[in-house]
């Protein structure tokens, strides 16, 4: 009983300082950039003492795009530690698997016959935006999981599937965008890197609910997770309802993974590098690996958007593609050591 106190002491301890981190990422985010403003402006305008021009640049611009990115941050990263718990393959990740993919080819489809740009999206269209990407988020899951069974879900066949299925989606993404005017195009094709240059208030409140529903929802069904890792014959042995557990845990995964995709594009590799980093600090007990997951993927992205808006400074790089040139080799180094 003293060893799980310490655990999860040490747990409890570990998200704080990640809490704190992300704190401090976030204050220097709000005062670096093309516009900088000094750390002392930054907090007076933060208590409202600041000059208009402070004011437009942290309350229209930075800050909905520093809250979207820790959503999208702690929505992945949580939906990946899913996806790794359910198919116990620590490969599981919704970028690659295809999840993002196919809520990507919903949003796309969606804003082509609806209004023709993501620019020129309007407000209330930005409420509808995460529905579209869960339907075409549990399309791509349904697939994969149909084309992936063979008397269970086999661990290599479910990558393999995925990322086959991925492969589809990107195809059928590009032959919509060449029906689109070429501006459409290369907005459509910037945003499905992963980008959140163009992040506002609505997009915050259209994606929010999403991530503050089911992230409570999926700690809540944690204990299952734990069982499942166990295999599904000690896992129905148990008394567990296996293939409702895991359609359920899916499904919430799927409407996770489909709000950011429908906020942010698609962000590939951080729902594969975020559990596994919380997985090394808080072990993987679900109930600490979802909390520390969402944590981690929040700093991360946070982290990733700091490095695009300044590397290039003015030219901004997407934070999709930051996220991919850190997480590809990690990707790769899981691969090598996968038997």
């Amino acid at each position: 009983m003293e060893t799980i106190k310490n655990k999860n002491s040490r747990a409890a301890v570990i998200m704080l300082v990640m809490a704190a981190l992300i704190t401090g990422v976030f204050l220097l985010s709000l005062n670096r950039g093309e516009i900088r403003i000094a750390p002392l402006d930054t907090l007076k305008t933060l208590f409202g003492a600041g000059t208009p021009q402070d004011e437009l640049v942290l309350f229209e611009f930075r800050l909905p795009r520093m809250i979207l990115a820790m959503i999208i941050g702690a929505g992945i990263a949580a939906a990946g530690a899913v996806w790794q718990g359910i198919s116990q393959n620590d490969l599981a990740d919704p970028g690659i698997l295809g999840i993002n993919a196919g809520a990507g080819f919903a949003v796309v489809l969606f804003i082509f016959f609806l209004q023709g740009s993501i620019d020129r999206l309007e407000a209330s269209m930005m409420f509808s935006l995460p529905i579209f990407a869960f339907i075409g988020a549990c399309i791509s899951v349904i697939l994969i999981y149909l084309l992936a069974w063979k008397k269970g879900l086999n661990p290599v066949r479910l990558v393999l599937v995925g990322i086959g299925v991925n492969a589809a989606f990107g195809a059928a993404i590009l032959m919509l965008q060449l029906k689109m005017d070429p501006n459409d195009f290369m907005q459509a094709t910037v945003w499905l890197s992963g980008n959140i240059w163009n992040a506002n208030w609505s997009f915050v409140w259209a994606t929010l609910p999403w991530i503050a529903v089911l992230l409570p929802f999926i700690l809540y069904k944690a204990r299952y997770l734990n069982v499942l890792n166990l295999g599904d014959q000690i896992a129905a042995g148990l008394g567990t309802a296996v293939e409702k557990e895991r359609r359920t845990l899916l499904l919430a995964a799927a409407a996770l993974s489909g709000a950011c995709v429908a906020a942010g594009g698609n962000i590939t590799f951080l729902g594969l590098v975020a559990p596994h980093i919380a997985r090394r600090l808080v072990g993987p007990k679900h109930q600490l690996l979802i909390p520390a997951s969402a944590l981690t993927g929040a700093l991360l992205f946070l982290l990733a958007d700091l490095i695009g808006r300044n590397l290039l400074a003015p030219s901004e790089i997407p934070v999709g593609l930051v996220i991919s040139v850190l997480g590809a080799p990690y990707f790769i180094y899981l691969l090598m050591k996968t038997n």
